[in-house]
């Protein structure tokens, strides 16, 4: 266990990842994160840039890559809804002895270590969380955590990345973090040749069929502005190579069952899926959410019905069918 002493608090540090991972193809864009972090004076200061694509394009992969080029260690906090500014900083936790430990983040001991700090799916978080990271992301460089009453100051070799899913799962960054994680590096989808090496790495037991069947398939619907991921790919390879091996079912057939069961009923009609006309599988009949001539007509004769009543009523004696008194009004 690691810890640092930060005036009167000792602080448990994380542990950083440290499973080696494999950035292949879009070599560009690699590059464009270095760049980034990269010091062109010793008054300069290195860039926090925000990695944006759709789920499953290996986001995290790409900037772990990037620290990997660096030889620094990296930590990853995983974002989500509930992150609080204390959970992105230093959290209290009671012991049983019934004392206080504080135990650090991964972003600040990548802070405290001269890491590199990737705050994943980071357009999860409220602005409340984001308001806390502010000064640390511009040229102050420091982090305030009001729980343990300290300043954390960032080391010179400290690096941060943020990710973010280009989906509408998420909230609206702050403009005032926007201007704080610059430059945009856009994740898009990779031709045919990178995807199947992408394919190929993740899951090296593969054969040459079925990586094809599935580079061939994933191209299809990138052509169509469809959101299916090379994640997808590769868990439809994987539960086909399952089928095939605990089953004995053909290749190509539990290529289409995991197509099926990976992204749904006619996940393969491209055309019907990009229009827009896919309905979710668990929706058998969708006939009575909708108008049909008949109800139309139905609405009518009750309206009609409702009008000779009224007009039968104003004819009947009782308070609802005569005038107010003359010097009252209704």
């Amino acid at each position: 266990m690691r810890t640092h002493t930060l005036g009167e608090i000792n602080l448990t540090l994380a542990d950083p990842v440290t499973q080696p991972v494999r950035w292949i193809g879009q070599e560009e864009l690699l590059g464009q994160i270095l760049a980034c972090w990269t010091r062109v004076t010793k008054s300069d200061l290195p860039l926090t840039p925000r990695v944006v694509g759709k789920p499953g394009m290996g986001k995290t992969t790409l900037a772990q890559a990037a620290a990997q080029k660096l030889g620094k260690p990296t930590f990853i906090y995983q974002c989500t809804t509930d992150t609080r500014p204390e959970d992105l900083l230093v959290t209290p936790v009671l012991s049983g002895a019934g004392k206080i430990s504080y135990h650090a983040s991964p972003l600040v001991s990548a802070m405290i270590e001269g890491g590199v700090a990737i705050l994943d799916e980071a357009n999860r978080m409220p602005e409340k969380s984001w308001a806390s990271l502010a000064p640390l992301l511009d040229h102050r460089r420091y982090a305030e955590s009001i729980v343990a009453g300290v300043r954390i100051a960032a080391h010179e070799d400290f690096r941060c990345c943020v990710t973010m899913n280009d989906d509408a799962s998420t909230y609206e960054v702050p403009e005032y973090m926007v201007s704080r994680i610059q430059p945009l590096i856009f994740v898009d989808f990779p031709d045919r040749d990178e995807e199947r090496q992408v394919l190929q790495y993740n899951v090296d037991f593969a054969p040459a069929d079925l990586l094809d069947l599935t580079a061939n398939f994933l191209q299809e619907a990138h052509r169509h502005n469809l959101d299916y991921s090379t994640r997808d790919g590769i868990n439809i390879m994987r539960y086909a190579l399952k089928l095939n091996s605990a089953r004995g079912t053909a290749i190509d057939a539990a290529f289409h069952q995991a197509v099926k069961q990976v992204l749904g009923d006619d996940a393969e009609n491209f055309e019907e899926r990009a229009a827009g006309l896919f309905f979710p599988k668990d929706v058998k009949d969708l006939s009575e959410f909708m108008t049909s001539d008949e109800d139309l007509d139905d609405e009518e004769d009750d309206d009609d019905d409702a009008e000779d009543d009224d007009a039968e009523d104003e004819g009947k004696p009782g308070d609802g069918g005569k005038p107010p008194p003359k010097g009252k009004r209704g």
